[in-house]
Protein backbone atom coordinates (compact mmCIF):
# COMPACT_ATOMS: atom_id res chain seq x y z
CA UNK A 1 0.00 0.00 0.00
CA UNK A 2 1.30 3.45 -0.88
CA UNK A 3 1.48 5.69 2.18
CA UNK A 4 0.16 9.23 2.09
CA UNK A 5 1.82 12.00 4.11
CA UNK A 6 1.31 12.02 7.84
CA UNK A 7 -1.19 14.89 7.58
CA UNK A 8 -4.22 12.61 7.63
CA UNK A 9 -7.29 12.36 9.84
CA UNK A 10 -7.57 9.56 12.39
CA UNK A 11 -10.62 7.35 12.02
CA UNK A 12 -10.75 5.60 15.35
CA UNK A 13 -8.22 6.91 17.83
CA UNK A 14 -8.41 6.63 21.58
CA UNK A 15 -11.41 8.01 23.38
CA UNK A 16 -11.53 11.73 24.06
CA UNK A 17 -10.28 12.71 27.52
CA UNK A 18 -12.72 13.33 30.31
CA UNK A 19 -11.99 17.05 30.40
CA UNK A 20 -14.04 19.25 28.05
CA UNK A 21 -12.27 20.27 24.84
CA UNK A 22 -13.30 23.89 25.23
CA UNK A 23 -10.96 25.11 22.51
CA UNK A 24 -12.03 22.71 19.78
CA UNK A 25 -14.38 24.42 17.33
CA UNK A 26 -16.80 21.84 15.89
CA UNK A 27 -18.46 22.17 12.47
CA UNK A 28 -21.37 24.60 12.38
CA UNK A 29 -24.89 23.15 12.13
CA UNK A 30 -26.29 25.59 9.56
CA UNK A 31 -29.50 23.77 8.57
CA UNK A 32 -30.87 21.91 11.58
CA UNK A 33 -33.63 20.11 9.74
CA UNK A 34 -33.64 17.32 7.17
CA UNK A 35 -31.38 18.47 4.31
CA UNK A 36 -29.33 15.40 3.32
CA UNK A 37 -26.63 15.03 0.65
CA UNK A 38 -26.09 18.78 0.43
CA UNK A 39 -24.86 20.37 -2.78
CA UNK A 40 -23.70 23.98 -2.44
CA UNK A 41 -23.08 26.51 -5.21
CA UNK A 42 -21.86 30.12 -4.94
CA UNK A 43 -23.44 32.48 -7.47
CA UNK A 44 -23.09 36.26 -7.35
CA UNK A 45 -22.34 36.41 -3.65
CA UNK A 46 -25.23 34.12 -2.67
CA UNK A 47 -24.82 30.52 -1.55
CA UNK A 48 -27.37 28.06 -2.92
CA UNK A 49 -27.87 24.70 -1.22
CA UNK A 50 -29.74 21.70 -2.69
CA UNK A 51 -30.65 18.43 -1.02
CA UNK A 52 -32.15 14.99 -1.40
CA UNK A 53 -35.96 14.99 -1.28
CA UNK A 54 -37.45 16.36 1.91
CA UNK A 55 -39.97 19.08 2.65
CA UNK A 56 -40.68 21.18 0.62
CA UNK A 57 -40.67 19.11 -2.53
CA UNK A 58 -38.70 16.94 -4.87
CA UNK A 59 -35.38 18.85 -4.69
CA UNK A 60 -35.48 21.44 -1.88
CA UNK A 61 -33.17 24.40 -2.05
CA UNK A 62 -31.98 27.05 0.40
CA UNK A 63 -29.97 30.26 0.17
CA UNK A 64 -27.59 32.15 2.44
CA UNK A 65 -25.37 35.23 2.27
CA UNK A 66 -22.43 33.33 3.81
CA UNK A 67 -21.42 29.68 4.34
CA UNK A 68 -22.49 29.80 7.99
CA UNK A 69 -25.81 31.41 7.12
CA UNK A 70 -28.37 32.31 7.97
CA UNK A 71 -29.80 29.70 5.60
CA UNK A 72 -33.40 30.03 4.41
CA UNK A 73 -35.36 27.16 2.84
CA UNK A 74 -36.90 28.56 -0.33
CA UNK A 75 -38.84 25.78 -2.09
CA UNK A 76 -38.55 23.07 -4.74
CA UNK A 77 -36.30 23.65 -7.77
CA UNK A 78 -37.49 20.53 -9.64
CA UNK A 79 -41.29 20.92 -9.64
CA UNK A 80 -41.72 18.90 -12.85
CA UNK A 81 -41.14 15.19 -12.41
CA UNK A 82 -39.26 13.64 -15.35
CA UNK A 83 -41.36 11.38 -17.59
CA UNK A 84 -39.19 8.34 -16.88
CA UNK A 85 -39.45 8.59 -13.09
CA UNK A 86 -41.97 7.08 -10.71
CA UNK A 87 -42.93 8.08 -7.23
CA UNK A 88 -40.29 8.18 -4.53
CA UNK A 89 -37.34 10.21 -3.38
CA UNK A 90 -34.96 12.13 -5.61
CA UNK A 91 -31.42 11.88 -4.32
CA UNK A 92 -28.16 13.81 -4.21
CA UNK A 93 -28.63 16.68 -6.68
CA UNK A 94 -25.63 18.37 -8.26
CA UNK A 95 -25.87 21.86 -9.79
CA UNK A 96 -23.21 23.55 -11.92
CA UNK A 97 -23.03 26.46 -14.32
CA UNK A 98 -22.32 25.62 -17.94
CA UNK A 99 -20.17 27.67 -20.30
CA UNK A 100 -23.36 28.97 -21.97
CA UNK A 101 -24.49 30.48 -18.67
CA UNK A 102 -27.32 28.03 -18.02
CA UNK A 103 -27.46 25.87 -14.91
CA UNK A 104 -27.31 22.08 -15.17
CA UNK A 105 -28.72 19.83 -12.48
CA UNK A 106 -27.92 16.14 -12.20
CA UNK A 107 -30.19 14.14 -9.90
CA UNK A 108 -31.09 10.56 -9.02
CA UNK A 109 -34.65 9.35 -9.42
CA UNK A 110 -36.67 6.10 -9.41
CA UNK A 111 -36.87 4.59 -12.89
CA UNK A 112 -40.27 3.07 -13.71
CA UNK A 113 -38.81 0.90 -16.49
CA UNK A 114 -36.02 -0.71 -14.44
CA UNK A 115 -37.22 -0.45 -10.85
CA UNK A 116 -33.81 0.99 -9.97
CA UNK A 117 -32.53 4.44 -9.13
CA UNK A 118 -31.09 6.19 -12.17
CA UNK A 119 -29.48 9.52 -13.08
CA UNK A 120 -31.29 12.31 -14.86
CA UNK A 121 -30.53 15.89 -15.88
CA UNK A 122 -32.44 19.18 -15.90
CA UNK A 123 -31.72 22.76 -16.99
CA UNK A 124 -32.63 26.20 -15.66
CA UNK A 125 -31.76 29.80 -16.48
CA UNK A 126 -30.83 30.55 -12.86
CA UNK A 127 -29.70 28.68 -9.74
CA UNK A 128 -33.16 29.00 -8.17
CA UNK A 129 -34.77 27.16 -11.09
CA UNK A 130 -37.24 25.95 -11.97
CA UNK A 131 -35.17 23.14 -13.48
CA UNK A 132 -36.77 21.34 -16.42
CA UNK A 133 -35.79 17.75 -17.31
CA UNK A 134 -33.69 17.56 -20.47
CA UNK A 135 -35.08 14.24 -21.69
CA UNK A 136 -37.85 11.71 -21.36
CA UNK A 137 -35.17 9.11 -20.59
CA UNK A 138 -32.56 8.87 -17.82
CA UNK A 139 -29.01 9.96 -18.55
CA UNK A 140 -27.45 6.86 -16.93
CA UNK A 141 -29.53 3.80 -16.06
CA UNK A 142 -28.09 0.31 -15.98
CA UNK A 143 -30.23 -2.10 -13.96
CA UNK A 144 -27.61 -4.84 -14.39
CA UNK A 145 -25.19 -2.92 -12.22
CA UNK A 146 -27.78 -2.07 -9.58
CA UNK A 147 -28.81 1.25 -11.10
CA UNK A 148 -26.75 4.44 -10.91
CA UNK A 149 -26.79 7.21 -8.31
CA UNK A 150 -24.94 10.17 -6.75
CA UNK A 151 -24.01 12.21 -9.85
CA UNK A 152 -21.45 14.99 -9.58
CA UNK A 153 -20.03 17.39 -12.16
CA UNK A 154 -16.34 18.19 -12.63
CA UNK A 155 -14.89 20.81 -14.95
CA UNK A 156 -11.18 21.00 -15.75
CA UNK A 157 -9.34 24.29 -16.04
CA UNK A 158 -9.46 23.99 -19.83
CA UNK A 159 -13.26 23.67 -19.74
CA UNK A 160 -13.42 19.91 -20.30
CA UNK A 161 -16.48 18.59 -18.49
CA UNK A 162 -17.09 15.26 -16.76
CA UNK A 163 -19.81 13.41 -14.88
CA UNK A 164 -18.92 11.33 -11.82
CA UNK A 165 -21.33 8.81 -10.33
CA UNK A 166 -21.52 5.41 -8.69
CA UNK A 167 -23.23 2.29 -9.88
CA UNK A 168 -25.40 1.04 -7.01
CA UNK A 169 -23.84 -2.41 -6.96
CA UNK A 170 -24.14 -2.75 -3.20
CA UNK A 171 -27.94 -2.89 -3.71
CA UNK A 172 -27.63 -6.17 -5.61
CA UNK A 173 -24.51 -7.73 -4.10
CA UNK A 174 -22.16 -6.55 -6.84
CA UNK A 175 -19.13 -4.22 -6.72
CA UNK A 176 -19.84 -0.54 -6.20
CA UNK A 177 -17.66 1.59 -8.47
CA UNK A 178 -17.15 5.32 -8.82
CA UNK A 179 -17.05 6.20 -12.51
CA UNK A 180 -15.75 9.17 -14.50
CA UNK A 181 -17.64 9.86 -17.73
CA UNK A 182 -16.40 12.55 -20.18
CA UNK A 183 -19.13 14.75 -21.66
CA UNK A 184 -19.48 17.55 -24.16
CA UNK A 185 -19.83 21.14 -22.93
CA UNK A 186 -23.57 20.60 -22.49
CA UNK A 187 -22.93 18.02 -19.75
CA UNK A 188 -25.47 15.57 -21.20
CA UNK A 189 -23.76 14.33 -24.37
CA UNK A 190 -21.28 11.59 -23.57
CA UNK A 191 -17.90 11.59 -25.32
CA UNK A 192 -15.72 8.49 -24.95
CA UNK A 193 -15.93 5.66 -22.47
CA UNK A 194 -16.34 5.92 -18.72
CA UNK A 195 -13.33 5.15 -16.49
CA UNK A 196 -13.31 3.41 -13.11
CA UNK A 197 -11.75 5.54 -10.37
CA UNK A 198 -12.48 3.63 -7.15
CA UNK A 199 -14.44 0.66 -5.82
CA UNK A 200 -15.72 -0.72 -2.48
CA UNK A 201 -12.82 -3.00 -1.61
CA UNK A 202 -11.78 -1.99 1.91
CA UNK A 203 -13.25 -3.24 5.21
CA UNK A 204 -14.15 0.25 6.44
CA UNK A 205 -16.36 0.71 3.36
CA UNK A 206 -18.83 -1.78 4.82
CA UNK A 207 -19.65 -2.63 1.20
CA UNK A 208 -20.48 0.95 0.19
CA UNK A 209 -18.70 3.89 -1.42
CA UNK A 210 -20.67 6.78 -2.87
CA UNK A 211 -21.15 10.57 -3.12
CA UNK A 212 -18.06 11.36 -5.25
CA UNK A 213 -16.78 14.94 -5.49
CA UNK A 214 -13.59 15.73 -7.39
CA UNK A 215 -11.27 18.69 -6.74
CA UNK A 216 -8.17 19.57 -8.77
CA UNK A 217 -5.42 20.99 -6.58
CA UNK A 218 -2.15 22.34 -8.05
CA UNK A 219 -0.23 19.10 -7.54
CA UNK A 220 -2.95 16.43 -7.64
CA UNK A 221 -6.59 15.44 -7.94
CA UNK A 222 -8.50 14.81 -4.72
CA UNK A 223 -11.54 12.54 -4.91
CA UNK A 224 -13.85 12.88 -1.91
CA UNK A 225 -16.33 10.09 -1.22
CA UNK A 226 -18.59 8.71 1.51
CA UNK A 227 -18.46 5.14 2.78
CA UNK A 228 -20.32 2.89 5.17
CA UNK A 229 -24.05 2.56 5.81
CA UNK A 230 -25.62 6.02 5.73
CA UNK A 231 -28.21 5.25 8.41
CA UNK A 232 -25.48 4.58 11.01
CA UNK A 233 -22.84 6.53 12.87
CA UNK A 234 -20.20 4.58 10.94
CA UNK A 235 -20.98 6.57 7.79
CA UNK A 236 -17.98 8.77 7.05
CA UNK A 237 -16.16 10.93 4.52
CA UNK A 238 -12.76 10.08 3.09
CA UNK A 239 -10.69 10.87 0.02
CA UNK A 240 -8.21 9.46 -2.49
CA UNK A 241 -5.56 11.25 -4.54
CA UNK A 242 -4.00 10.85 -7.96
CA UNK A 243 -1.50 12.70 -10.11
CA UNK A 244 -3.72 12.45 -13.17
CA UNK A 245 -7.45 12.73 -13.71
CA UNK A 246 -8.06 9.07 -14.42
CA UNK A 247 -5.80 7.82 -11.66
CA UNK A 248 -4.60 5.50 -10.18
CA UNK A 249 -6.21 6.91 -7.02
CA UNK A 250 -4.59 6.16 -3.66
CA UNK A 251 -6.84 6.25 -0.63
CA UNK A 252 -6.03 8.25 2.50
CA UNK A 253 -4.60 6.15 5.31
CA UNK A 254 -7.48 7.26 7.55
CA UNK A 255 -10.82 8.89 6.73
CA UNK A 256 -11.22 12.67 6.80
CA UNK A 257 -14.46 12.94 8.80
CA UNK A 258 -15.90 10.35 11.14
CA UNK A 259 -18.10 10.48 14.20
CA UNK A 260 -14.94 9.77 16.23
CA UNK A 261 -12.64 12.36 14.60
CA UNK A 262 -15.34 14.96 15.27
CA UNK A 263 -15.55 13.82 18.92
CA UNK A 264 -19.24 13.12 18.42
CA UNK A 265 -20.08 16.69 17.37
CA UNK A 266 -21.56 15.24 14.15
CA UNK A 267 -22.92 11.71 13.81
CA UNK A 268 -22.29 9.93 10.52
CA UNK A 269 -20.70 12.79 8.53
CA UNK A 270 -21.16 12.20 4.80
CA UNK A 271 -22.42 13.52 1.47
CA UNK A 272 -19.67 16.13 1.40
CA UNK A 273 -19.24 19.01 -1.03
CA UNK A 274 -16.33 21.45 -1.36
CA UNK A 275 -16.85 25.14 -2.12
CA UNK A 276 -13.72 27.27 -1.93
CA UNK A 277 -12.24 27.00 1.56
CA UNK A 278 -15.36 25.36 3.07
CA UNK A 279 -16.63 21.80 3.28
CA UNK A 280 -20.37 21.11 3.57
CA UNK A 281 -21.76 17.75 4.65
CA UNK A 282 -24.66 16.15 6.45
CA UNK A 283 -24.99 14.40 9.81
CA UNK A 284 -27.76 12.71 11.75
CA UNK A 285 -29.94 14.98 13.88
CA UNK A 286 -31.10 13.92 17.33
CA UNK A 287 -34.73 14.47 16.32
CA UNK A 288 -34.37 12.53 13.06
CA UNK A 289 -33.22 13.39 9.55
CA UNK A 290 -29.84 14.68 8.47
CA UNK A 291 -28.90 18.34 8.81
CA UNK A 292 -26.26 20.35 6.96
CA UNK A 293 -22.93 21.27 8.57
CA UNK A 294 -19.97 23.31 7.39
CA UNK A 295 -16.37 23.84 8.48
CA UNK A 296 -13.21 25.48 7.14
CA UNK A 297 -10.93 23.28 5.05
CA UNK A 298 -7.21 23.79 4.41
CA UNK A 299 -4.78 22.18 1.99
CA UNK A 300 -1.28 21.46 3.35
CA UNK A 301 0.62 19.82 0.52
CA UNK A 302 -2.70 19.70 -1.38
CA UNK A 303 -4.21 17.27 1.14
CA UNK A 304 -7.45 18.30 2.92
CA UNK A 305 -7.60 19.20 6.61
CA UNK A 306 -10.94 20.12 8.21
CA UNK A 307 -11.18 22.24 11.33
CA UNK A 308 -12.89 20.37 14.15
CA UNK A 309 -11.89 16.92 12.84
CA UNK A 310 -8.87 15.33 14.50
CA UNK A 311 -5.74 15.11 12.36
CA UNK A 312 -2.94 12.81 13.48
CA UNK A 313 0.75 13.68 13.25
CA UNK A 314 3.37 11.08 14.19
CA UNK A 315 5.79 12.72 16.65
CA UNK A 316 8.64 10.39 15.72
CA UNK A 317 8.51 11.75 12.16
CA UNK A 318 9.21 15.28 13.34
CA UNK A 319 12.52 16.74 14.53
CA UNK A 320 14.08 15.19 17.66
CA UNK A 321 16.90 16.71 19.73
CA UNK A 322 18.84 14.53 22.18
CA UNK A 323 16.14 11.87 21.72
CA UNK A 324 15.59 9.00 19.31
CA UNK A 325 12.98 6.97 17.43
CA UNK A 326 12.06 3.68 19.07
CA UNK A 327 10.63 1.18 16.61
CA UNK A 328 8.70 -1.95 17.44
CA UNK A 329 6.75 -0.08 20.12
CA UNK A 330 3.93 -2.46 21.01
CA UNK A 331 0.52 -0.96 20.40
CA UNK A 332 1.82 2.41 19.22
CA UNK A 333 0.48 4.19 16.16
CA UNK A 334 2.63 3.14 13.18
CA UNK A 335 4.70 1.03 15.61
CA UNK A 336 7.20 3.76 16.42
CA UNK A 337 7.53 6.53 19.03
CA UNK A 338 9.79 9.37 20.11
CA UNK A 339 11.83 8.05 23.04
CA UNK A 340 14.74 9.13 25.21
CA UNK A 341 13.28 12.58 25.93
CA UNK A 342 15.13 12.38 29.21
CA UNK A 343 17.47 15.39 29.40
CA UNK A 344 17.21 19.15 29.76
CA UNK A 345 17.99 19.59 26.06
CA UNK A 346 15.67 16.78 24.89
CA UNK A 347 12.69 17.85 22.79
CA UNK A 348 10.45 16.83 19.90
CA UNK A 349 9.20 19.31 17.30
CA UNK A 350 6.06 18.43 15.31
CA UNK A 351 4.78 20.50 12.42
CA UNK A 352 0.98 20.78 12.44
CA UNK A 353 -1.46 22.64 10.19
CA UNK A 354 -4.38 24.91 11.02
CA UNK A 355 -6.95 25.70 8.29
CA UNK A 356 -7.68 29.02 10.02
CA UNK A 357 -6.07 30.89 12.91
CA UNK A 358 -7.55 30.33 16.33
CA UNK A 359 -7.78 28.11 19.37
CA UNK A 360 -7.36 24.37 18.97
CA UNK A 361 -7.03 21.31 21.17
CA UNK A 362 -3.92 19.14 20.87
CA UNK A 363 -4.35 15.55 22.05
CA UNK A 364 -0.98 13.99 22.92
CA UNK A 365 -0.54 10.23 22.69
CA UNK A 366 2.04 9.08 25.25
CA UNK A 367 3.21 6.40 27.66
CA UNK A 368 4.85 6.95 31.06
CA UNK A 369 5.88 4.19 33.46
CA UNK A 370 8.03 5.59 36.29
CA UNK A 371 5.79 8.14 37.92
CA UNK A 372 3.99 11.12 36.47
CA UNK A 373 6.12 12.93 33.87
CA UNK A 374 6.03 16.48 32.55
CA UNK A 375 6.96 18.27 29.34
CA UNK A 376 6.99 21.95 28.48
CA UNK A 377 4.81 22.75 25.44
CA UNK A 378 5.40 25.75 23.19
CA UNK A 379 3.88 26.78 19.85
CA UNK A 380 6.12 28.56 17.35
CA UNK A 381 8.53 29.43 20.17
CA UNK A 382 5.89 31.33 22.14
CA UNK A 383 4.69 31.19 25.73
CA UNK A 384 5.19 27.87 27.52
CA UNK A 385 2.71 25.65 29.33
CA UNK A 386 3.29 22.48 31.31
CA UNK A 387 1.84 19.15 30.17
CA UNK A 388 1.54 16.39 32.77
CA UNK A 389 1.49 12.72 31.78
CA UNK A 390 -0.08 10.48 34.45
CA UNK A 391 1.82 7.24 35.05
CA UNK A 392 -0.19 4.50 33.30
CA UNK A 393 2.65 2.14 32.38
CA UNK A 394 5.06 1.77 29.46
CA UNK A 395 3.52 0.79 26.13
CA UNK A 396 0.10 1.61 27.57
CA UNK A 397 -0.65 4.38 25.06
CA UNK A 398 -3.16 6.95 26.19
CA UNK A 399 -3.85 10.67 25.75
CA UNK A 400 -3.70 13.98 27.55
CA UNK A 401 -4.92 17.25 26.05
CA UNK A 402 -3.79 20.87 25.98
CA UNK A 403 -5.32 24.01 24.53
CA UNK A 404 -3.21 25.94 22.04
CA UNK A 405 -3.51 28.93 19.74
CA UNK A 406 -2.39 28.27 16.19
CA UNK A 407 -1.65 30.57 13.28
CA UNK A 408 -3.25 29.84 9.93
CA UNK A 409 -1.04 27.38 8.06
CA UNK A 410 1.93 25.49 9.46
CA UNK A 411 2.87 25.65 13.15
CA UNK A 412 5.60 23.97 15.21
CA UNK A 413 4.63 22.37 18.50
CA UNK A 414 7.61 21.60 20.75
CA UNK A 415 7.40 19.20 23.68
CA UNK A 416 10.54 19.47 25.84
CA UNK A 417 11.71 17.47 28.85
CA UNK A 418 10.70 18.93 32.22
CA UNK A 419 10.58 16.08 34.75
CA UNK A 420 10.72 12.29 34.84
CA UNK A 421 10.13 10.31 31.64
CA UNK A 422 7.51 9.92 28.90
CA UNK A 423 7.57 8.61 25.35
CA UNK A 424 5.51 10.36 22.66
CA UNK A 425 3.47 8.57 20.02
CA UNK A 426 1.46 11.20 18.13
CA UNK A 427 -0.35 14.52 18.26
CA UNK A 428 -3.95 14.94 17.15
CA UNK A 429 -5.14 18.46 16.34
CA UNK A 430 -8.80 19.43 16.10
Amino acid sequence: MVSLPVVIAVACGLAAPATADVRTVPPSAVISRDFPDPEVLLVGGTYYGYSTSSSPGRVPYATAPAPTGPWTIRGDVLPQKPAWAGNGGFWAPDVSRRADGRFLMYFTGPSVATGRMCIGAALADGPAGPFVPTSGQPLVCNAGEGGDIDPSSFVEGNGARYLLYKNDGNAIGQPTIIWLQPTAADGVTFTGNRVELLRNNRPEDEGVIEAPVLVHRPSQYVLFYSAGVYTTGNYHTSYAVAGSLTGQYTRAYRPLLTTATLDGAVNGPGGADIVGDRIFFHGHLSGGGRGMYTAPVGWPGDYPVVRGSRVRYEVERGTLNHAYVRTGAAGASQGAVAAGIDFADSWADTSVFAPVAGNYTVHIGYAAGYGDAQHTLTVNGGAAQVVTYPNRGWDNWTQVSAEVNLAAGNNTIRLQFRSRWAELDYLEIA
